[in-house]
C-alpha cells in the first residue's frame, strides 16, 4: 500500500443534495477542475475517521458480470498472498439498472454481503450523500500515479469516496478511404469540418450515411448531449450544482447535432442507436464517422470478414467547434461499504487493484482504458492499441456527467428533451428552456 501522502483531490462540488434515491438508467460505458482539498462542507457522507480501517479479514468485491476472464486471475493472486483476507466475487447481473438495484438494496438492508462496490462513475454522488459508502484515506492509494480527471469521478464534495479501476472516453473513428476522398489529411477536427467533408461524400455516394453516434433515448444520449454541451463551452451544471441548461453555449451544441440531423448528414436512423447499432453500421460499411468507446477498435479491425473497415480506420478526439471537443468519461470506481466488516482489508485490496501492474494486465485482456496514467505510455499497451495518445488526451480533457444525487430524475429529463430537439418535435432553445425549469425544480427538491 502507498503510504506517501496523496496531493489535494481535484475540486468538484457539482452536486444536488436532494435526499432519496431515483431510478436511474446508468450507462453500461462500454461510459478537471481546480485543485482543492480539506473539508467541503458536504452535507452527507460518512468521514474517513469514523470508520475502522484497522480491521482486516476476509471480503466480498460486488461487481458487474466479469466477462472476460480476468478478474479471477486477479483475485486467485490477491488470495494466494493474503490467506487470512481473500476476496470473494459476487457477480451481479451484467445490466447497470440492476446492479445499482441490488447494490441499493444491501445498502438500505445496512447488510455486510458486500465490502467493496464497483460503481459507475455517476453513482458516487447518490452513494456518498445517502452515506452508504464511506470516505476513503487519500492516502491508502496510488492517486498521483491516477489520471486526475478520473479522480474527479470518484470524489463528493471535495472527499474520496471511489478510486477508478477502469475510465473510458469516447473517440472520432473515421475511414482512412473516405478522408482522403473527401480532400483532407486527416480526421476532422470540428462538426462543421465533418458536415462538409460528409456533404463532399454524398455528392458521389448519395447512400452513404455520415455521422453516427448514440441518439436513442437512453442513458448513452445523456453522454452524447453532455458532450456537445461541453464542446461548446457551456455545462449542464455548475460547480455549485446550479442547471444552465440554456446557456447559448448549450443551445449551439444541441442545435449543430439538430443541423446534422436536419440536412442529412446524420442519417434518421441514428435515433435508433445504442452502442452497438452505431458500431454495426460504421463496421458494416455505412456510416464515414462513428462517435463511440474504444471497443469498436478491436471489432473494426477483425481479420475475419466481418468488418468492412479493417485497415481503413483512424481514431482522432470526438468533434467540437473550435477545435477538438470534449467526451463524457465513462468506467468504474471502486469504494468500500459503509456497513462492511475489515475496511482495512478492503482499501489494501482496491490499492492492488490500481496498481500499475494490474492496470497494464487488465488493460492488454479486456481492451478497457486503464485509470493509471504511466500504463499508457507502455510499449507493449501502445503496440497493441494505437490510439491510446488520443484515448488519453481525451480522458484529460474528459468531463463528468452531471454528479448529482437523484440522477435518475435528471438523466430522463436530459434524455426528453435531447430526444423531442433531435427527431424535430421541439427546437433546441425551446427544449433546453423546459429542461433548465425541470432541472431548477429537481435542485430545490
Amino acid at each position: 500500500m502507498n503510504t506517501t501522502p496523496a496531493r489535494p483531490l481535484p475540486r468538484r462540488r457539482s452536486v444536488l443534495a436532494v435526499g432519496g434515491a431515483a431510478t436511474a438508467a446508468a450507462a453500461l460505458a462500454a461510459c478537471s477542475s481546480d485543485s482543492g482539498g480539506g473539508d467541503g462542507g458536504s452535507d452527507g457522507g460518512t468521514d474517513a475517521s469514523a470508520a475502522d480501517f484497522e480491521e482486516r479479514g476476509p471480503i466480498n468485491l460486488a461487481k458487474g458480470k466479469d466477462t472476460t476472464g480476468k478478474l479471477a486471475e486477479f483475485l486467485e493472486s490477491w488470495n494466494s498472498e493474503h490467506p487470512d483476507e481473500e476476496v470473494t466475487l459476487i457477480e451481479l447481473p451484467e445490466s447497470a439498472d440492476e446492479q445499482r438495484q441490488q447494490m441499493l438494496n444491501n445498502a438500505q438492508a445496512k447488510s455486510d454481503a458486500y465490502t467493496v462496490l464497483g460503481l459507475d462513475v455517476v453513482w458516487t454522488a447518490e452513494f456518498a450523500a445517502n452515506q452508504w459508502v464511506v470516505e476513503l484515506p487519500q492516502d491508502g492509494f496510488p492517486l498521483d500515479e491516477l489520471i486526475p480527471s478520473t479522480v474527479v469521478t470518484g470524489t463528493y464534495f471535495d472527499k474520496l469516496y471511489g478510486v477508478p479501476f477502469t475510465t473510458n472516453a469516447q473517440l472520432l473513428f473515421s475511414r482512412t478511404d473516405l478522408l482522403e476522398k473527401a480532400g483532407l489529411d486527416g480526421p476532422p477536427e470540428t462538426f462543421e469540418e465533418m458536415y462538409a467533408a460528409i456533404e463532399t461524400l454524398q455528392e458521389d455516394d448519395p447512400e452513404l450515411l455520415g455521422f453516427g453516434s448514440q441518439y436513442s433515448k437512453y442513458e448513452g444520449l445523456t453522454v452524447q448531449t453532455s458532450s456537445v454541451v461541453a464542446s461548446a463551452g457551456g455545462e449542464l451544471f455548475d460547480d455549485q450544482g446550479e442547471p444552465h441548461a440554456d446557456s447559448s453555449e448549450a443551445i449551439m451544441g444541441l442545435q449543430t447535432v439538430r443541423d446534422g440531423f436536419d440536412k442529412g448528414y446524420i442519417p434518421q436512423e441514428a435515433l435508433t442507436y445504442k452502442e452497438e447499432e452505431s458500431r454495426q453500421a460504421y463496421q458494416d460499411g455505412r456510416l464515414a464517422f462513428l462517435q463511440n468507446w474504444p471497443y469498436v477498435w478491436a471489432l473494426g479491425q477483425a481479420e475475419d470478414g466481418s468488418s468492412k473497415v479493417n485497415g481503413k480506420m483512424v481514431a482522432s478526439l470526438v468533434p467540437g467547434f473550435d477545435g477538438p471537443g470534449s467526451t463524457t468519461l465513462g468506467g468504474l470506481n471502486l469504494a468500500v461499504s459503509a456497513f462492511a466488516k475489515n475496511k482495512g482489508t478492503a482499501v489494501d485490496f482496491i490499492a492492488f487493484m490500481v496498481d500499475a501492474a494490474q492496470q497494464k494486465d487488465w488493460g492488454l485482456a479486456t481492451s478497457q482504458a486503464p485509470a493509471n496514467a504511466g500504463v499508457y505510455e507502455d510499449q507493449e499497451m501502445l503496440d497493441a492499441f494505437p490510439f491510446l495518445p488520443q484515448l488519453k488526451e481525451a480522458i484529460d480533457q474528459g468531463s463528468s456527467r452531471p454528479a448529482v444525487v437523484n440522477y435518475g430524475d435528471v438523466t430522463q429529463a436530459i434524455q426528453e428533451a435531447a430526444y423531442g430537439c433531435l427527431s424535430g418535435e421541439t427546437e433546441a432553445e425551446a427544449a433546453l428552456t423546459q429542461l433548465q425549469t425541470q432541472l431548477g425544480e429537481l435542485a430545490e427538491g
